[in-house]
């Protein structure tokens, strides 16, 4: 199975995007496909045993629109300058025949020689001239509605165009009654209606595109954020290249106030970078040999070099453009409602068109009447916004969410989010760093901790065990010296011997010191074992120097986090493979009441099924064996830091490692599935208020509705619907 997203040209509104979607659900070969109308894309996982991307682009063909090829960020979105033009001659021309018709109406000074009174030949050919030229603009309109007419797939357009068609068709069958001297067809000209609808139609999608080409213009910035070029170092000289130019494995050198340029480690140099485009974060972060660093993000003080590790489309930044765009095509489910609502709507309003009329024309008997009300039930009944109310709101949320360090890979998570009853977090790695530390030193000795430290990091950088690397990691961070040391021996199952100048160190377990007649004298182990601690003994020439206490240290802020996730009535518990006593301690610290403990990767994976018939739950974990839980829960959240299986099975995955972000991910869920609601209440209260009014259902206490004011109702629900999705933008969390 391959996946690819193309672009497609031609789609105007939520029945477009449905229509090709089933289509292309339908074909032989295709697994799943997704339509995105407001990135204008296809998602799209197929059989490329069966299939190929020129059949991808056929079946896109025969479904009524076209295929623009694989989608390409870096591709121009902006709108289009021809567009400009032809939306400000469709304005021009539509203001100057509003004028021409509606002037004498309104007490406006009428042209004389187009006065419909005195010169009926010469009103209504110029009201023929304009209009034609009008429906010429705003053609693809026209084009797309009797297009999808044919397909089968009748859309807002197929409204537009059949009430715009029907009135500019009666008008030139009036104008050429006007022409063989039957005047009195003046008053019964619509071809204004045919073209402030077009006027209207063209305004509201202008504005819909800039709003889309906006959230393009977005992850174009993510694409643009990394340098064009950078300095590699080969064969000991400093060479500029393009950034495809770098080689995984060659050195690249960056100095103070650059971009890095390619995800890599670094092997020399000391600096402080600024990582907030990716982590949400606006403190530098140090830097030193060891580090990793991501492209794109600026570096402040000093020259380092570093190893290009991940270059091109495995870059952090080129997976996070990836992401958004995949998020982007999956569907929420409430999105389903605009697809569910527009595939009947549309033939619905058709037929409602064509019966009202008929029973108007039996009532009436006068075709311009019928005429009237036909089209204005058409044109005001197209709820045009009907196909980003969803949309819309889910691309500004996920931008929004990106921003906050928060990579969401499903639409169905961001709108679940808020739902969630229960959040199951995995212990080592996530509600703690996962890595050993020294966490308590008791001194016995005539020796400063930073000297015994100094010793023992020597001692132990001949060791692989996991304290071992604790300790000299410990070391480091404290900027301590290591020194030679000499005669170093393993004692398999109890700790190690080694020599400083002629010292004999002994390091290790209890075992360790009794076997070597080291005399303990004191209780510490004991507290130190309560709390949790690994306990490593040193001694020097037989006398005890020191107890070390090494555990896994709690991640810092994670008992505000738990609190306010407590706060919402969410149930948080403690998932782990650990003994019950180590989970115990660790719970109790950070306020977790609920644990289950020593359960393997397969037995994690039934807990989480089971705790789902309680309500959603959310699983939050880093490593491979969290794996299958994060696939099983309802939505899988992953740090950054955690395995390649962890973050692929997830649907959340948290930048900065920072588990708090779960809480901004609720609250943002919670207040975009507002936001969605509100956008499809306000898609249909202009249009079904006022389809009434159209069926001529008042008449009788004189209130009618034309299609030129039928066209601006929906218009205003259009933008109604974006302005209130932008409304997001400016959650705070």
């Amino acid at each position: 199975m391959k996946k690819i997203i193309l672009d497609i040209d031609g789609m105007t509104c939520s029945a477009c995007s449905n229509g090709l979607e089933k289509y292309l659900n339908k074909q032989d070969g295709i697994k799943q496909a997704t339509v995105n109308l407001v990135m204008n894309t296809a998602s799209i996982e197929y059989d490329d045993k069966k299939l190929n991307i020129d059949d991808l682009n056929k079946f896109v063909l025969k479904a009524g629109f076209k295929s623009l090829g694989i989608s390409n960020l870096d591709r121009e979105q902006k709108v289009n300058r021809n567009e400009k033009i032809n939306l400000a001659m469709i304005s021009i021309l539509s203001i100057v025949n509003l004028y021409i018709s509606m002037s004498h109406m309104v007490g406006l000074p009428v042209i004389p020689f187009l006065n419909m009174m005195n010169y009926p030949i010469n009103y209504s050919v110029c009201l023929l001239v304009l209009t034609t030229i009008v429906l010429v603009l705003g053609r693809k309109i026209l084009f797309n509605g009797f297009k999808n007419l044919i397909h089968a797939t009748p859309n807002m357009d197929t409204l537009v165009t059949i009430g715009v068609l029907a009135s500019y068709f009666y008008s030139i069958y009036g104008t050429i009654q006007i022409l063989i001297g039957n005047v009195d067809y003046v008053e019964n000209l619509y071809f204004e209606s045919a073209s402030t609808v077009l006027f209207f139609i063209k305004i509201g999608k202008y504005v819909e595109n800039n709003n889309k080409n906006k959230t393009k213009e977005a992850l174009q910035k993510l694409v643009t954020i990394t340098p064009k070029n950078a300095v590699i170092e080969r064969d000991g000289k400093e060479t500029t290249v393009t950034i495809d130019e770098i080689n995984k494995g060659d050195i690249v050198i960056c100095r103070p106030g650059e971009k890095i340029a390619v995800d890599g480690e670094i092997i020399d140099g000391v600096t402080h970078i600024d990582e907030s485009f990716i982590t949400g974060e606006s403190v530098p972060v140090k830097k030193e040999k060891g580090s990793k660093v991501v492209a794109g993000s600026i570096n402040y003080e000093g020259t380092i070099k570093y190893y290009a590790e991940k270059i091109g489309r495995e870059s952090t930044v080129s997976e996070i453009v990836r992401l958004v765009a995949e998020s982007t095509n999956s569907k929420a489910p409430i999105a389903k409602i605009a697809d569910t609502v527009s595939s009947y709507f549309v033939p619905f309003i058709i037929c409602l068109a064509f019966i009202v009329s008929i029973i108007w024309f039996i009532i009436s008997k006068e075709f311009s009447v019928t005429m009237n009300i036909f089209v204005s039930i058409l044109v005001v009944a197209c709820p045009c916004s009907l196909g980003l109310a969803t949309p819309l709101a889910i691309v500004i949320a996920s931008g929004l969410c990106s921003q906050k360090g928060i990579l969401v890979k499903s639409s169905e998570a961001l709108e679940n989010a808020h739902k969630i009853k229960t959040i199951v977090f995995d212990k080592t790695g996530t509600l703690t760093k996962g890595n050993l530390s020294i966490n308590k030193i008791y001194n016995y000795s005539n020796l400063t901790n930073e000297e015994i430290i100094s010793d023992l990091a020597s001692i132990e950088s001949k060791s692989e065990h996991p304290i071992a690397k604790a300790i000299v990691n410990y070391a480091k961070e404290q900027k301590l010296d290591l020194i030679d040391i000499s005669d170093f021996k393993a004692i398999s199952g109890y700790g190690v011997f080694a020599r400083i100048d002629n010292n004999e160190f002994y390091v290790g377990n209890k075992n360790l010191m009794v076997n070597n007649n080291i005399k303990i004298e004191n209780d510490d182990e004991t507290g130190l074992t309560l709390a949790g601690n690994s306990i490593l003994y040193i001694s020097k020439n037989n006398q005890l120097l020191a107890l070390i206490g090494v555990k896994d240290i709690i991640r810092d802020g994670i008992k505000d986090t738990v609190q306010k996730l407590q706060k919402q009535n969410i149930e948080v518990i403690m998932l782990t493979g650990d003994n019950e006593k180590t989970a115990e301690f660790i719970a109790d610290e950070i306020g977790i009441k609920n644990i289950i403990s020593n359960v393997k990767p397969k037995e994690k994976a039934e807990k989480i099924k089971e705790l789902k018939n309680n309500g959603m739950v959310l699983m939050c974990g880093d490593g491979i064996n969290d794996s299958i839980s994060l696939v099983n829960a309802d939505i899988g959240v992953s740090i950054s830091n955690g395995t390649d299986i962890a973050i692929d099975s997830a649907n959340v995955v948290l930048m900065n490692d920072n588990i708090d972000k779960i809480n901004d991910l609720i609250y943002i869920s919670r207040k975009t599935i507002i936001n969605i609601k509100q956008n499809l209440f306000w898609a249909f209260f202009y249009n079904i208020c006022m389809i009434p009014i159209a069926c001529g259902l008042l008449s009788k206490f004189g209130i009618v509705l034309n299609p030129m004011i039928a066209s601006f109702a929906m218009t205003i629900s259009s933008l109604t619907v974006v302005l209130n999705a932008l409304r997001l933008k400016r959650i705070k969390g």
